[in-house]
């Protein structure tokens, strides 16, 4: 094993030993304190996020950006087989909740994705959801 990967192979188990040890702080925090996994002041906001996660088109938009990057509003018209005006409406409200950001260059308008947890999220539900089809279908037959 080179230099390089008995690096790469140290750095690694170190970030593990962080995340492992940092979800043991936070886990022992919620224990400890009995809080509330979301507080009261914050619920309206945490609301607000799932209302504009609860769109399927806006979904496929922000699938398609997570899969290709950035695009312009051409592009995820073309892809996804939607209007301008819808793309450009939901675009807006994604925008808004700072899940995506705009960036323009000449006439043409790149959005992408800064909201990591979008992903994140995302995956968990979709995860979830799979586990409970092949459930399903397994009682079934």
């Amino acid at each position: 094993m080179g230099l390089r990967s008995q690096t790469q192979s140290v750095l690694m188990a170190r970030e593990a030993r962080v995340v492992s040890s940092l979800h043991s702080d936070i886990v022992m925090y919620m224990k400890q304190s009995h809080a509330a996994l979301v507080p009261d002041l914050l619920l309206d906001r945490v609301a607000q996020r799932f209302r504009i996660l609860g769109d399927t088109s806006r979904l496929s938009i922000l699938r398609l950006l997570v899969e290709r990057g950035e695009l312009t509003v051409g592009a995820i018209v073309a892809a996804l087989d939607m209007s301008q005006a819808n793309v450009s409406k939901h675009l807006r409200q994604l925008l808004d909740a700072g899940i995506v950001m705009r960036r323009a260059e000449g006439t043409s308008a790149y959005y992408s994705v800064v909201d990591n947890s979008v992903e994140r999220l995302c995956s968990i539900v979709c995860d979830r959801i799979e586990s409970q089809v092949k459930a399903e279908a397994a009682a079934l037959g």
